[in-house]
């Protein structure tokens, strides 16, 4: 690996295909720009943030140049690419091009990503090119890589690339973002049990994984779980001695470009001709790439049966059908095209009159400023995915509307759905949906229009391909400083000797154990989370030891811990330290608190509940909780911040914290905190033995009132006062069966991570 100083790091973008097309007419060269999607959206974020105006290659494009380039111009293609469009051309054979990308990407991963099973062919020979091609990317980078570059991978063609680069650059820092849906576990098994595997590991070489929606990161955490084993903590992986970090980054798009772009005096002269055929006549747009998963034949048949349900309509709107030519040659696709076209001619015929056409069709790619004057000029538009990763065009016609006018149709099955709220959500597999949400959208008041679309624009505006760009990066560039304090506070086998060695010789303990997170993983609801009888059993045997003083700290209700460890002989805080209870003794307060403000706040708290789907609140004695785990992640942790802002300006002069927790939001008294119950049992009783666990920023308060020489773990890999470290709530387990049974010396010493269950 080349050296380079951190002064010049440099982006490497890899993708399938080049923002360009490489072609020879005339004996000539030829670089044609690529429009829409990931090219239109990423060249955008690297001319606005790479520098390039002041003359520094601050990033690479790594690709195929879209065409098959003979060995005499394969220099000058590099070198073009090189100095015109900051590029590095990745050449492909024709017969690696078919089985590779016509092959395994297009007939095996898209079908399947797309949950179109039936479509998926299972050919070995397409899953040889499909890794020869990954080596082929992966040998043309191992030319360009320096130290220091961030290397950002894209789509589903490229799954095996992080892990091959991984085991030749183990430093380097990789990022890759998968651009369609992440089928559920059912679906990805069909896969042979050797590809789906070699897939998720493939994957799992980068240092950030990136979907657009939470579901699909959902789903993928599940896949590595049940397949390779690997257990994740709020989107945290440990593989080996690496952390991988999984979030969800939905992308935008240049918002700035659209919207200013309606006001362009080309996009408005085009707009004027484009309007004159049709005179009075309300437009529904359909644009789209010719593909089974959008469901073009279903918006279609749903038109068909708005015109035969609303009689009143005919004559008066028109289809504008925009089909853009997709993956020529593939049988399904020319199948496709064939149905389409004959449906519009009988849909036409059966409705047409001598001075009306209902559907007018067209089968070509459109330059932006007709795609443009086309989302300005329509009344509606009708994007009606069977599935779909995001859906970008969506968005872009929302963008368009500086007059906020016009009214989007969107398939509930489009990523873009979650950010969408305020189009109309239809199901595109009814076609009476779709008939009813076409009445609604052409009748619908324009201040309601106006309404609509300012909420999502703004919300476009916000997070836009910039933003998504930017965070996906920074993310990336936070996850080695992760990996640092991470890694430097694990458990190693002389601290672990240490540990014991003082358990063994005190003569007074204190065990304070933090519940959810910590002695248990977490659950979709609270009550969900009982103890096992093991859990139980280990704590009662810790117990058996006049010497200890065991402690659950949580943030619980007291009539949880007491129904789950009422019957241990250990002491229980509850409510994050309002309450305790020893051993024989009843429930008391650590100090006086009043819960007056309640009534109050819980109003605020149910609205965000109604307006959250899946989401919930918990009210406490001295406290309550909005617990969102099971909702949307992307609209629950904007609503999550939206919270804590009411309930901080809300609460200025009341005497209450606000908390976020892991999914959840708290409220609760001011000055009550672990930190305050630990040192209130601190001052019980003197202790040359003292353990804390925890797992989340709650448990900071204890730890940081606690001796220098206690032994404090933190659950997880997040940043924390702990001294020490532990990946999980299984280690947790481990570390405490170590202390509360005899343990041979070896097992002592051996890493937590790598001991037989059956040894601890």
């Amino acid at each position: 690996m080349n050296k380079t100083s951190s002064a010049s790091r440099r982006i490497i973008i890899v993708s399938n295909r080049l923002p360009f097309t490489v072609s020879k007419s005339d004996g000539q060269l030829a670089f044609t720009d690529s429009v829409g999607g990931l090219a239109t959206g990423l060249r955008s974020y690297l001319l606005s943030a790479c520098g390039l105006s002041n003359g520094g290659i601050d990033y690479i494009w790594v690709g195929w140049p879209g065409s098959t380039v003979t060995d005499e111009l394969k220099e000058t293609v590099k070198s073009r690419s090189l100095i015109e469009h900051h590029s590095f051309p990745v050449f492909l054979s024709e017969e690696e091009v078919n089985k590779f990308y016509h092959g395994f990407c297009n007939k095996t991963l898209w079908p399947l990503f797309h949950y179109f099973p039936s479509h998926a062919e299972y050919n070995q020979e397409y899953w040889s090119h499909y890794i020869d091609v990954n080596k082929a990317f992966c040998d043309s980078l191992a030319d360009l890589i320096k130290e220091d570059d961030i290397v950002w991978i894209h789509d589903y063609h490229l799954m095996m690339l992080p892990q091959m680069l991984r085991e030749r650059f183990p430093s380097l820092s990789i990022g890759f973002f998968l651009h369609i849906p992440f089928p559920n576990f059912e679906l990805f098994r069909l896969l042979p049990q050797h590809w789906r595997r070699e897939l998720l590991k493939g994957l799992l070489g980068a240092d950030l994984i990136g979907f657009h929606t939470f579901d699909y990161m959902q789903d993928f955490l599940r896949c590595v779980l049940r397949i390779l084993g690997h257990e994740s903590s709020m989107g945290r992986l440990l593989i080996g001695e690496r952390l991988v970090q999984v979030e969800t980054f939905p992308m935008g798009i240049d918002f700035k470009k659209f919207n200013d772009g309606a006001a362009n005096v080309e996009v408005q002269n085009e707009r004027i001709e484009l309007k004159k055929p049709l005179g009075e006549i309300k437009i529904v747009l359909s644009i789209d790439r010719l593909d089974y998963s959008k469901g073009i034949l279903n918006r279609l048949l749903g038109f068909e049966t708005f015109l035969m349900t609303n009689p009143q309509w005919r004559e008066k709107v028109t289809l504008l059908v925009i089909l853009v030519p997709s993956r020529i040659g593939v049988d399904h696709y020319e199948a496709m095209k064939k149905n389409i076209e004959e449906l519009v001619g009988n849909i036409n015929g059966k409705f047409g009159t001598t001075g009306w056409t209902p559907i007018i069709y067209q089968y070509k790619a459109l330059p932006f400023s007709t795609v443009v004057a086309m989302y300005t000029m329509s009344q509606v538009a009708l994007i009606t995915p069977l599935r779909d990763g995001m859906n970008l065009i969506a968005k872009e016609y929302v963008a368009s509307r500086k007059d906020q006018m016009g009214v989007l149709i969107l398939s509930e099955m489009a990523g873009a759905a979650k950010e969408l709220g305020e189009s109309i959500i239809i199901n595109p597999n009814n076609r009476e949906e779709i008939a009813e949400s076409l009445k609604e959208a052409l009748e619908m008041p324009e201040d309601e229009q106006r309404r609509r679309n300012q909420i999502m624009q703004q919300r476009l505006k916000r997070y836009d391909v910039h933003r998504w760009a930017k965070d996906f990066l920074g993310e990336l560039a936070g996850i080695r400083q992760t990996d640092e304090v991470f890694f430097g506070k694990l458990l190693d086998p002389n601290t672990m000797l240490n540990l014991i060695e003082r358990y063994n010789n005190a003569k007074k303990r204190l065990l304070l154990l933090d519940y959810d997170g910590t002695l248990i993983g977490f659950s979709k609801r609270p009550l969900q989370a009982k103890p096992s009888e093991e859990l139980r059993r280990m704590l009662y045997d810790l117990c058996e030891d006049s010497l200890n003083d065991i402690v659950i700290i949580s943030g619980r209700k007291k009539d949880n811990l007491e129904e789950w460890f009422g019957s241990l002989p250990i002491s229980m805080i509850a409510e994050h330290g309002a309450w305790i209870k020893h051993p024989n003794a009843d429930w008391t307060m650590i100090k006086h608190l009043l819960n007056d403000w309640k009534p109050k706040l819980i109003p605020l708290f149910e609205m965000y509940s109604d307006r959250v789907p899946g989401s919930f609140i918990e009210e406490k004695e001295y406290s309550i909780a909005w617990h969102y785990r099971m909702a949307d992640h992307e609209h629950a942790r904007l609503a999550a911040q939206e919270l804590t802002d009411d309930l901080i300006a809300f609460t200025a002069n009341i005497d209450v914290q606000v908390l976020q927790g892991s999914k959840v939001v708290e409220i609760r008294n001011g000055g009550v905190n672990k930190g305050t119950a630990s040192l209130h049992l601190l001052a019980k009783s003197e202790y040359d033995f003292i353990l804390a666990i925890g797992d989340d920023w709650t448990d900071e308060d204890m730890f940081s009132v606690l001796p220098a020489d206690a032994f404090s773990f933190h659950v997880g890999p997040n940043r924390s006062h702990a001294r020490f470290v532990v990946r999980n709530p299984r280690e947790v387990i481990h570390l405490l069966k170590d202390l509360s049974t005899p343990i041979p010396f070896y097992n002592a010493i051996l890493p937590l991570n790598v001991r037989d269950d059956n040894l601890a």
